[in-house]
């Protein structure tokens, strides 16, 4: 009886060394949402209020916002 409850102790350890590293990892891609969004999304915001460059300021914005929501998403997921 006690192999039975070793193989049951090493399933529990395992499920929590699975558990603990989904959630590093969704909170590493809800950090690259967030460092994304700061530095394109907020980091783009400022050339518009300048003359130059606001074609390409508008697809760096957009661009970070999808990346934004795509990381976001994904580290949502890894949580389910």
């Amino acid at each position: 009886m006690g192999n039975w409850s070793e193989r049951q102790d090493e399933r529990k350890e395992r499920r929590e060394k699975d558990r603990s590293r989904r959630e590093k990892l969704a909170g590493y891609f809800f950090d690259m949402s967030k460092l994304i969004f700061a530095a394109l999304v907020l980091g783009g915001l400022t050339p518009l209020f300048s003359d130059s460059g606001a074609h390409v300021s508008w697809i760096t914005m957009l661009s970070g916002l999808l990346a934004t929501y795509f990381f976001a998403y994904f580290a949502n997921r890894i949580l389910k």
